[in-house]
């Protein structure tokens, strides 16, 4: 897993935008880190996964996403481990699992797409 990371950051230097790489590449590299929680129930604290997934290594930052309308959980989340293998053990651990009585499903988190970049093309 983290040597088809490692040529997917060799092969990005190699685009032909060098001036926009770097922000690209330290961008992706930060996310090697950086897990999606998805399936969460509405009553998921960000407390409760710092606990729940500590066990596995450092947690350094937990986000639960909210509705603005209803405050409520939206069922998904995002958690950052301090290093990439803490991540790849959480990853193992966690996904599938029950948690507050719903199964969740733990993956890498991808980067966010820019919007509108399909229309633009």
């Amino acid at each position: 897993m983290a040597a088809m990371r490692e040529l997917s950051r060799s092969i990005s230097k190699l685009r032909p935008f060098p001036s926009i790489i770097p922000a690209l590449f330290i961008s992706y590299r930060g996310m090697a880190s950086k897990l999606f929680l998805g399936g969460l129930s509405c009553y998921t604290t960000e407390q409760g996964l710092s606990e729940a997934f500590s066990r596995y290594g450092e947690v350094t930052e937990v986000s639960v996403v909210m509705d603005r309308v209803s405050d409520r959980s939206k069922g998904f989340g995002f958690l950052s481990y301090a290093t990439e293998e803490e991540a790849e053990k959480a990853i193992a651990e966690m996904n599938g699992k029950q948690l507050n009585g719903r199964t969740i499903f733990v993956d890498y988190a991808k980067p966010r797409s820019r919007r509108g970049a399909a229309q633009q093309q």
